[in-house]
């Protein structure tokens, strides 16, 4: 297990990692990882801003736990701002998917994976939940300019939204984008909060520094329906981010949520960066520690997870590395005693995808992945023992910004 971990630590941190720098007007939003207006005096902006990236994926995995199926991940988040004033900006942010209809009804074909439940009450196992369809995410925020250099603070408030805990989620860092599954250690302290329930919040920049703080509705998603329910607020987060250079930065949290059933704790780390390798092509590397606390009858789990994503031109060659723990109970294993010990298990994936036709702000690509998953030996009966998994796709992405 420690030698693994310095592989990741050598893998991240030799190199100048990816470029937050915006340019005078904008600002870096950690929750999106992208970059977004700062009011300035004297200067009036209007923004509309769609981003989107669709899957159509064909997956085949061994054992009897595999499945061959087409599966279909997507979003479409639709930004609309104007500046108010000198010092604020107001930002519409609207994520949709329609993920429930283009997922199979037993959830997105992943070996190893777990969370939530479909609309007959059962878990997902060894697939990936669809997201909150068709409104992923609804927030109004205010950023507002507290006219020293870059220095501002980002009120929010969402019925449905992301709590200020937790890496950069997938479908928005990087080095998650060209892969259409979600990570393992998504409900393992990672990035599940991305999808929260009656969030207020604020975020504090001040130099390279920023300070979050949200409180929200610890209740999980119900992913089989289609609602917007409004909860108490019952759980908070905090998170702090440093960029260390234009190409480096780091963040972590920690999150007390309370759900019907209990009360628990993620704690979060995770490092970003980006180096340039000469002739077009960039390397994007994430290294990501997630930990919870009194989930699915177990007092503790951890979950470690390391991205690349290699960018030439037309190509590019991604990775994730991922090593958690699991239980018997949250994989369906009845034939194991110790139901709620945790047990590490491994994935390893490799990824290339090549963009087929490039337009203005996007790209049409086919892609394919091969993951290695390995468990531990009480768990081979159910898996025949280490199986691969296989996967080809189109992918359709894009970003188109309007100003006013």
């Amino acid at each position: 297990m420690i030698n693994l971990i310095s592989i990741f630590l050598i893998i991240v941190f030799p190199f100048n990692v990816w470029s937050f720098e915006c340019s005078e007007m904008q600002v870096y939003d950690a929750a999106m990882s992208m970059c977004m207006p700062l009011p300035m005096e004297g200067m009036h902006m209007k923004m509309l801003m769609l981003t989107g990236n669709a899957f159509m994926v064909g997956q085949a995995a061994e054992g009897p736990r595999g499945r061959r199926q087409i599966s279909g991940p997507n979003m479409l988040m639709l930004d609309a701002g104007s500046s108010l004033g000198n010092r604020h900006y107001l930002n519409l942010d609207f994520m949709t998917t329609a993920e429930l209809w283009t997922y199979p009804d037993n959830g997105y074909p992943e070996i190893l994976q777990i969370g939530e439940t479909n609309k007959n009450g059962h878990p997902y196992i060894d697939a990936q939940h669809p997201h909150s369809s068709p409104i992923m995410g609804l927030t109004l925020s205010d950023t507002i300019s507290l006219q020293n250099g870059k220095d501002h603070l980002k009120l929010f408030m969402a019925p449905r939204g992301e709590a200020t805990e937790g890496p950069i989620a997938f479908m928005h860092r990087p080095t998650g984008i060209a892969n259409p599954d979600a990570p393992l250690g998504h409900h393992i302290g990672q990035d599940v909060a991305h999808i929260s329930s009656t969030v207020i919040g604020s975020s504090l920049a001040l130099g390279t520094t920023q300070y979050q703080l949200s409180a929200f509705n610890g209740t999980e998603p119900k992913p089989g329906e289609v609602d917007l329910p409004i909860g108490r607020l019952n759980s908070g987060a905090l998170r702090l981010i440093h960029k260390f250079t234009p190409q480096f930065m780091a963040m972590a949290s920690a999150a007390y949520v309370q759900e019907p059933h209990t009360n628990l704790w993620r704690l979060s780390a995770s490092a970003y960066g980006e180096h340039g390798l000469g002739q077009n092509w960039r390397l994007y590397s994430t290294l990501i520690y997630g930990h919870i606390t009194d989930y699915d009858h177990v007092s503790e789990l951890s979950s470690f997870a390391q991205e690349f994503w290699l960018k030439g031109e037309c190509s590019r060659i991604w990775s994730r590395i991922e090593v958690l723990q699991r239980t018997a109970g949250q994989l369906d294993i009845p034939d194991i005693v110790d139901q709620d010990r945790p047990r590490w298990v491994e994935a390893f994936t490799l990824g290339y995808t090549h963009a087929l036709i490039t337009f203005t702000g996007g790209e049409f690509s086919l892609g394919g992945s091969v993951t290695k998953n390995l468990v531990p030996e009480s768990f081979e009966n159910a898996y025949r023992n280490d199986p691969w998994s296989a996967r080809v796709f189109l992918q359709i992405q894009g970003m188109k910004m309007w100003e006013f």
